[in-house]
């Protein structure tokens, strides 16, 4: 079952390059890319967020200003293999383990481990749909390169 699996995920186009991120295996891969089907259907990554119910939705009514939580609101299985996949990710690739330690312990509004672990599967999610849709390989430099640091820009400076 497991052959025909990768037998399967090797006929979509630039799969293989999405197996180069360290931590996604071919367990992953197949979850996820079963569960969003054609990645051409897709326009916008905000789409496939929306899917996965990995959207942010503010808590607020009237004067009351609550706090921002993800919809839930969508596809459960692929959430859960967007979320075993950047568990995997945080595990043993050090670009995502950075960006795990970084959301944890920043000065301002740190992350709690759990919050950080989805903000890490969407950009998982947003790095898959790039790499589907465009056709690249992953670029760990390029990754990291589009995270805003305050304390970065402030010592360039």
């Amino acid at each position: 079952m497991e052959e025909l699996l990768r037998e399967k995920c090797a006929e979509i186009p630039n799969a293989g390059n999405v197996l180069e991120i360290r931590g996604i295996g071919d367990d992953i891969l197949a979850g996820i890319l079963s569960e969003l089907g054609d990645i051409s259907r897709f326009d916008d990554v905000k789409e496939l967020q929306k899917l996965s119910g990995l959207g942010i939705v503010a808590n607020s009514s009237g004067k009351k200003q609550g706090q921002a939580k993800i919809s839930k609101r969508g596809r459960k299985r692929l959430r859960y293999w967007l979320y075993q996949g950047a568990m995997s990710v945080v595990a043993h690739n050090e670009e995502f383990r950075q960006l795990h330690e970084y959301y944890t312990t920043r000065p301002e509004n740190p992350l709690k481990k759990m919050q950080s672990l989805i903000v890490i599967a969407c950009k998982l999610l947003r790095v898959i749909f790039a790499i589907l849709k465009k056709g690249v390989h992953y670029d760990p430099a390029r990754m990291m390169k589009d995270i805003i640091r305050p304390d970065a820009t402030k010592t360039a400076a």
